[in-house]
């Protein structure tokens, strides 16, 4: 039996990834155990797991060193891969918004050299060059963002917001929603072909358990 091969984002979303195989009968004893390894397999099932940056897994996935991506709907917007993304899983759930002080809302919608700091800038141009139609200058930071309108470095940021308590907290507020964001599975298009009744096996099991 071939091995398919899953590239799960670290942290939460790889522990909730494997909560729900867990549901469907796929289980890796081996991840659960204090080890250095860096993939871990259920030769049974025929079945491999390995974790990365979240940014990486659209990368490993669109070349073939994976089969199956879990990553979320922000990494896959910013990276723009070539790969299928098949399935919304449900969790992860969180959004993408511009954000500011409340006096910087009269500038949105102008066409004027608005400032923008965020970590993700592919979503930044795709939403206010192509939606807006808004001429604007990035900041590309790497930290955060939260900082860049309370220091003067920009009028806004765009960035993902999942309670809004850190934008409260530094006097900021969400001015506009950009998009939803949660956890998606993505396939490789080669993989899906190669493998097409396995792997929709895998994503039928997954799409019934994220409608409960």
């Amino acid at each position: 039996m071939e091995y398919i091969t899953f590239a799960l984002a670290k942290g939460r979303l790889a522990e909730q990834t494997m909560d729900m195989l867990e549901q469907l009968g796929i289980t890796c004893d081996e991840m659960k155990k204090d080890s250095r390894k860096l993939i871990f397999a259920n030769e049974e099932l025929g079945f491999k797991f390995f974790l990365a940056k979240a940014t990486d897994v659209p990368t490993y996935v669109e070349y073939g060193a994976a089969d199956i991506g879990i990553v979320g709907k922000d990494t896959l917007l910013q990276e723009n891969r070539n790969l299928y993304e098949v399935l919304d899983l449900g969790f992860g759930k969180c959004r993408f918004a511009v954000a500011g002080y409340a006096s910087a809302r009269a500038l949105l919608g102008k066409n004027n050299d608005l400032r923008v700091a965020t970590k993700y800038p592919n979503i930044a141009k795709e939403y206010f060059y192509h939606k807006k139609h808004q001429t604007i200058e990035i900041i590309k930071l790497n930290g955060s963002v939260e900082l860049a309108p309370i220091v003067g470095l920009s009028d806004v940021i765009v960035d993902i917001v999942e309670t809004g308590s850190t934008l409260k907290a530094n006097g900021l507020e969400v001015l506009e929603d950009i998009c939803p964001v949660s956890a998606r599975l993505v396939v490789n298009r080669v993989s899906m072909k190669l493998e097409h009744k396995r792997i929709a096996k895998l994503i039928s099991g997954l799409r019934e358990l994220a409608a409960e």
